[in-house]
């Protein structure tokens, strides 16, 4: 709705992760780093981990589109609660592989041939598995082991590890010290700071053909970073709402009052999902002031229609009387 208002060629502030959206701030750029060191160290794990929200899967996706395919070949898996055995087919079957066979012992030995035969035409294997935190300590166990793998003392297999920040207290475990000291690299992505915040509402709404049309004053971005504290997801759907009000309100210019206005109907909308309803009859008002202008829209609908019924019954009776 609101990108025809403004004249946009897409929505910029999608909440599913795209590359084409990727935005390189300070903490995107380190995590950035890490990466591209792991894949030239050729071996080892590396660890990202970072908020709900923060960019990991974009970062991720970022990193696949760049990647020389040519020489590696990328999986990437996000995780549910999977225990070692099916991680192995779901790997497996990310890399292209069919007819897997059911017992563990066969299944490794189908993928150790696989990368094995990968690296025969100078191609590396490079896992990257998001969600990570979902991993079970066997789990994990299973991608050590996998590490393990090498030909012509070359790994043919690399793995990259994305997840929320309690993966690390997963890593942790005493059952996982091996698999600790294969990690080459870790890093927290954290949030954007206040700068890189409205770099980032103007980055995004560029990459939709954007004319100026909204703008945004100084007082908004701040507010924007204040609500979100410049979490990529948080400040999406912000400013998601917030088009979609100025479309519906005739907003070409946002400051502070529309966007604390905003971030105030998502609060209550959060309260009123979080909170049942005290009684099976009762009816939560989550903006008085627009259900007011509802309301008073209604009403004139109402007196349109009654109007109108009027005329018709008018006309109606005259012709009667005019046919007698």
């Amino acid at each position: 709705m609101y990108t025809q208002f403004y004249r946009l060629q897409g929505e910029p502030f999608l909440l599913t992760p795209d590359h084409r959206f990727y935005f390189e701030s300070s903490v995107h750029a380190q995590a950035m780093a890490y990466l591209t060191y792991g894949i030239s160290r050729r071996e080892g794990f590396i660890v990202i981990t970072g908020e709900i929200g923060a960019g990991k899967t974009t970062l991720v996706k970022r990193l696949c589109s760049a990647i020389d395919a040519q020489h590696i070949l990328t999986a990437h898996v996000v995780t549910t609660q999977v225990d070692g055995a099916d991680l192995l087919r779901v790997i497996g079957a990310a890399f292209g592989l069919k007819d897997l066979p059911a017992d563990k012992g066969s299944l490794l030995v189908r993928l150790q041939r696989f990368f094995e035969s990968v690296l025969q035409r100078n191609i590396r294997a490079l896992l990257i598995v998001d969600e990570a935190q979902n991993l079970s300590v066997s789990a994990l166990e299973e991608l050590r082991m996998l590490s393990n793998f090498q030909a012509h003392n070359v790994a043919p297999f690399q793995s990259f590890l994305v997840g929320q920040p309690q993966f690390r207290s997963v890593l942790s475990s005493p059952d996982l010290e091996q698999l600790r000291q294969r990690v080459i690299a870790t890093y927290h992505l954290g949030p954007m700071n206040q700068q890189e915040c409205g770099e980032y509402v103007i980055h995004r709404l560029q990459r939709v053909g954007w004319r100026q049309d909204p703008s945004f004053d100084a007082s908004a971005i701040d507010a924007i970073y204040s609500h979100t504290g410049g979490v990529p997801r948080r400040i999406n759907t912000l400013c998601n709402r917030l088009l979609l009000f100025g479309c519906l309100d005739d907003v070409h210019q946002f400051s502070s009052g529309e966007v604390n206005k905003i971030a105030a109907d998502l609060d209550a909308e959060v309260s009123t999902i979080s909170e049942p309803p005290k009684t099976t009859n009762s009816v939560v008002v989550r903006n008085p002031d627009r259900l007011d202008r509802l309301e008073q829209r209604v009403a004139r609908q109402e007196a349109i229609i009654k109007r109108t019924a009027g005329l018709i019954h008018d006309l109606l009776t005259f012709h009667n009387s005019d046919s007698e």
